[in-house]
């Protein structure tokens, strides 16, 4: 009856990793992918990771079962953190919103950030510039 249970969680996890690989191919823009990238598949994932441990328990195999709840808290702590930083740079490089996004609240500093990048790159390439005709002149 406790394995049902585990396949149950496991085949629901299937689904929702299902329905993250559809968004990834559906939705419009990088932000609405990793959105359904992020949230479905890490819940997806984690489900069926939770019950291949239970299973793994259940059976009496301790070593199945810890290395997939290990696996799911690196999953839990490491999915959400990579779609944060990968949707940042994609802001920052300048990736447009969808046409029919609502709201963009993070404009300003976003623009920000785009002309402190800026302005770094002009410093990084004077400087470059003043070294190499150092070495020239020497």
């Amino acid at each position: 009856m406790l394995e049902m249970i585990f396949y149950i969680v496991i085949g629901v996890g299937l689904a929702f990793d299902l329905l993250g690989c559809i968004g990834l191919v559906r939705l419009p823009d990088v932000y609405n992918r990793a959105q359904a990238a992020t949230k479905c598949v890490t819940l997806g994932t984690c489900m069926i990771l939770i019950g291949t441990a239970g299973i793994g328990f259940s059976l009496g195999d301790l070593q199945m079962g810890a290395k997939a709840i290990i696996c799911t808290a690196f999953i839990l702590l490491t999915s959400p953190v990579a779609a944060h930083a990968i949707c940042r740079g994609a802001y920052i490089s300048g990736v447009p919103l969808w046409s029919g996004s609502v709201e963009d609240a993070f404009s300003g500093r976003g623009q920000a950030i785009r002309d402190e990048q800026t302005s770094l790159a002009e410093q990084q390439a004077e400087e470059e510039a003043a070294q190499s005709e150092e070495t020239e002149a020497t």
